[in-house]
């Protein structure tokens, strides 16, 4: 999520940054909530520093012998304002947040600008390809070969989705072994395995919630 403290230091190049993804400012929107928060806070100080003072103020009093009531109604009247504010800032601190957490990240400045991938840049090209005239798309492969089976796959799943059979399900498993193999044993990489089920402050946290909420499942 955004640093606000880098939107207030310079709000136009966050917007020229949003600008680059298509997207309309949003900074005027961000710091007119993080002002709101920071202006209740502030007031929460001073009323509690005011409240504080209030409290000396009775101890010496009632030491004294001299009326506290005045006093001790104004100490009440602070605690209620106290409590208005500190839910103000609250509130406008979720608000903040609900803006922050569903802006993109900025792009890399090498990124190139562009309406969609037409723009995107070639920056290595590795061997030479070959021509594409007379071959088969995998999918017609897979099903000539009685390896991809995409009618079943519809009625278990829907479209898009094909169901992998004989030596290229083993393929496909073949190729995750060794990948796991190949980081633990040659790169260091510890093998982990993660609950399957996680809560949300961890899909918050790696970027799947808010963005995916609607793609993901839950219990």
């Amino acid at each position: 999520m955004h640093d606000v403290r880098a939107i207030r230091a310079d709000a136009a190049a966050f917007d020229s940054a949003l600008a680059r993804r298509g997207l309309p400012p949003a900074s005027a929107e961000v710091l007119a909530h993080d002002e709101a928060r920071r202006a209740a806070l502030a007031a929460v100080q001073e009323k509690q520093a005011r409240r504080n003072a209030i409290a000396r103020e009775i101890g010496q009093a009632k030491r004294g012998g001299a009326d506290t009531s005045a006093l001790e109604t104004e100490a009440l009247a602070l605690r209620e304002e106290i409590a208005a504010l500190e839910a103000e800032a609250a509130a406008a601190e979720a608000r903040l947040t609900h803006v922050l957490e569903r802006l993109p990240n900025r792009l890399d400045a090498e990124v190139p600008d562009g309406p969609d991938e037409s723009a995107n840049v070639v920056l290595h090209v590795h061997g030479t390809p070959r021509p594409a005239e007379g071959m088969k798309q995998h999918f017609d492969l897979g099903e000539a070969m009685g390896l991809m089976d995409f009618a079943r796959a519809a009625k278990l799943s829907g479209s898009r989705f094909t169901v992998l059979m004989g030596a290229l399900a083993r393929l496909e498993r073949a190729l995750g072994q060794f990948m796991l193999e190949r980081h633990t044993q040659a790169n260091g990489y510890t093998e982990v395995a993660p609950p399957l089920l996680v809560n949300d402050a961890t899909m918050y946290g790696t970027g799947q919630l808010p963005k995916f909420a609607e793609d993901l499942f839950h219990t």
